[in-house]
């Protein structure tokens, strides 16, 4: 039995064995895994698929496996939602017991926030900057694969506890004591750590590295005013990761030491405090919520300028609205306890701080709004999730506002009033935006447009779905209904209105049956909704300026820029601008390297919530020798002669 625990560390068979319901999410795993694997032998790709995808450091592959990653994570995490809301629904009948419901509702929160969230911006920041800023690449290649691969690594260790072992039941941000060792003995806080964690370091890592990339290799003539406002939004974001996402880490870090090695950073024992914790956490959580809005924001001002055929509004304004919104977004974290017993003078300044960040939000859709007024408006799909946005963001933000006022907050705290806000600006804020940017910037990187009828059903689902599922529970919040209820007494006439919700979360899961559909049919006819202009929308930004997908160097050669919407004016002035003279072009090489350092730490994560020493110990020697390996390699690069260049442009053209 020693040897056993030697070897396993406190992995033993216990750890697969399942409810039902649980089996039968491992189940379809394992079947779409083995299908996966089948088709890709049957037609022969294992080689295309590392040659072109795994082991590329192009960031418009990179940005199409974020958002592939982050599709099956949402498909997860809308699962999740769909269990939750079942058993609401019927409450005493239901089919979850108290713990794993609790898992569920920890699992939903972090998947699509961490997985989904994150996952489709950093996506579209990986595919849409370099083109915007008329550059090549980004300034970090190998660091970009790498901290898409960590991204991917956190993913799979929180599907891993899916099958072996459990998951956290102590919420999405696992507050102490709940989340210490003493009341969560179990590996569930532990996959829950190293899965953030090793995605957060990818995120830090992007972050430093857009930060650079817009910074020092924008186009000629592309001054920081002359930025596109998704490169402006973008900016802003990663500034927020680079200042927030460390404060995670070390929360993380601490607790982690606290369950690993018995110290007490967060525990009343030995001087420790539950409430740093609080204040850590949202010091860094209350910035996350605007490093994900921010570039969804970006989206809606290059939709709406290009769909309303009108130059955006109040660009300057937009502009310092971003910046506003970037410093007040470190001084509204203690508005998400207020109850916490803080005192008056502190609750008031936050609530203050939390009314004034409203501000340049505000400012930000009544110009929106301006750009359209006498806009020649086209109600394409991307134009309808703004609409979208825009009715379900001010829902969300006058009840943001209303709880910003402490004595309001104390009656609503801890509810589904809470929950249903938030819901409101992330999914209505974040995930339309996302969406609005995805149906835009389709043809741009794949080629051919998606079908807009099979679009806009996807839209009206998700849009009606929506308010169906989180109207109901501002009510319930008002009516006292408190988080993570699985059950509850049905005399309080609770039961319609959770009915009603789940009946919106259907509606909403038959919207993303039309986006299957859409992305299916799409597809199927690519060849009629080819995109040979490389402009398909009319736009305004250099993304534009392309061929539809861009080729692997983006630019045969590098523009100039002479105005904010660089290529309208290009379109504009085009005998104004010279002949292309083409040059040799240096690219970096492909490597295996991000992927295989990602897969060492994933078993770096993996040993340490089984207390599988030995393993943790040379995967992570591994890690640091492919690092150092990396470091040390002077051969990163290629060239492609300029004669080849003039070649691959002819026939990327025809």
């Amino acid at each position: 039995m020693n040897l056993f625990a030697n070897i396993f560390g406190r992995l033993t068979p216990e750890a697969f064995q399942h409810d039902m319901v649980v089996m039968g999410g491992v189940i379809g795993m394992t079947v779409s895994g083995i299908v996966i694997i089948g088709l890709l032998t049957y037609f022969k790709r294992w080689k295309w698929l590392y040659r072109e995808w795994l082991t590329s450091v192009d960031p418009k592959k990179i940005g199409v496996m974020y958002i592939v990653v982050a599709l099956v994570m949402l498909l997860r995490g809308l699962s999740d939602a769909a269990m939750m809301r079942a058993q609401q629904a019927l409450n005493t009948h239901g089919f979850l017991n108290s713990d794993h419901f609790q898992q569920i509702f920890s699992a939903h929160g972090t998947i699509m926030i961490f997985f989904v969230a994150m996952g489709l911006m950093f996506g579209l920041i990986n595919l849409i900057v370099p083109l915007q800023i008329g550059a090549r690449d980004v300034a970090f290649p190998f660091m970009n694969a790498t901290s898409f691969w960590l991204f991917a690594a956190g993913a799979m260790l929180i599907n891993t506890s899916l099958a072996i072992g459990e998951f956290s039941a102590a919420g999405w941000l696992a507050y102490p004591p709940l989340s210490e060792l003493s009341f969560s003995p179990g590996v569930g806080i532990d996959y829950w750590i190293w899965g953030l964690q090793i995605a957060g370091i990818g995120s830090l890592l992007s972050g430093i590295n857009f930060t650079t990339t817009i910074l020092k290799m924008r186009a000629a003539g592309m001054t920081l005013m002359k930025m596109p406002l998704f490169v402006w939004s973008v900016l802003n974001s990663m500034i927020l990761v680079i200042f927030a996402f460390p404060i995670l880490t070390a929360t993380l870090g601490m607790l982690s030491l606290d369950r690993l090695l018995g110290m007490h950073f967060f525990t009343s024992e030995m001087g420790g405090n539950p409430m740093m914790y609080v204040n850590l956490i949202w010091a860094w959580g209350h910035p996350e919520v605007y490093i994900l809005i921010l570039p969804a924001f970006g989206v809606f001002s290059e939709v709406v300028a290009t769909f309303s055929r009108k130059r955006l509004f109040g660009y300057t304004s937009m502009v310092v609205a971003l910046a506003a919104i970037t410093f007040l977004s470190f001084t509204v974290w203690l508005h998400h306890f207020f109850t916490m017993g803080a005192g008056a003078n502190v609750n008031a300044f936050f609530g203050v701080m939390t009314m004034i960040i409203a501000v340049p939000t505000g400012v930000k859709i009544f110009n929106w709004l301006a750009t359209m007024y006498r806009g020649r408006i086209v109600l394409a799909t991307p134009m309808l999730w703004f609409l979208g946005f825009i009715v379900t963001f001010t829902i969300g933000g006058v009840a943001g506002v209303l709880m910003a006022v402490p004595a309001i907050d104390f009656q609503v705290h801890n509810s589904l009033f809470l929950v249903a806000h938030f819901h409101t600006m992330i999914v209505g804020g974040v995930v339309f935006g996302y969406f609005a940017g995805l149906n835009y910037w389709f043809p741009k990187i794949f080629g051919f447009k998606l079908n807009e009828r099979l679009g806009r059903y996807a839209f009206w689902c998700w849009f009606v779905g929506f308010l169906l599922a989180f109207v109901p529970l501002y009510i319930l919040g008002l009516m006292g209904a408190t988080r993570r209820l699985d059950h509850y007494d049905p005399s309080l006439g609770w039961q319609g209105l959770f009915i009603v919700a789940a009946v919106g979360i259907a509606v909403i899961l038959a919207g993303v049956g039309f986006q299957i559909l859409q992305l299916f049919f799409s597809v199927k006819d690519r060849k009629k909704n080819l995109d040979a202009t490389g402009d398909p929308w009319n736009g305004r930004t250099l993304e534009w300026a392309v061929s539809s997908p861009p080729p692997f160097y983006n630019f045969a050669s590098l523009p100039e820029v002479r105005d904010r919407d660089a290529f309208w004016d290009m379109k504009k002035h085009k005998k104004d601008f010279p002949d292309v003279k083409y040059e040799s072009i240096r690219l970096p090489k492909n490597t295996p390297l991000p992927l295989i350092i990602a897969s060492l730490v994933f078993a770096v994560g993996f040993a340490i919530v089984w207390y599988i020493w030995w393993l943790a110990i040379i995967a992570g020697l591994s890690a640091l020798i492919c690092l150092i390996y990396r470091l040390n390699n002077d051969e990163t690069e290629y060239s492609i002669p300029a004669a080849k260049i003039a070649k691959l442009e002819q026939e990327h053209t025809a």
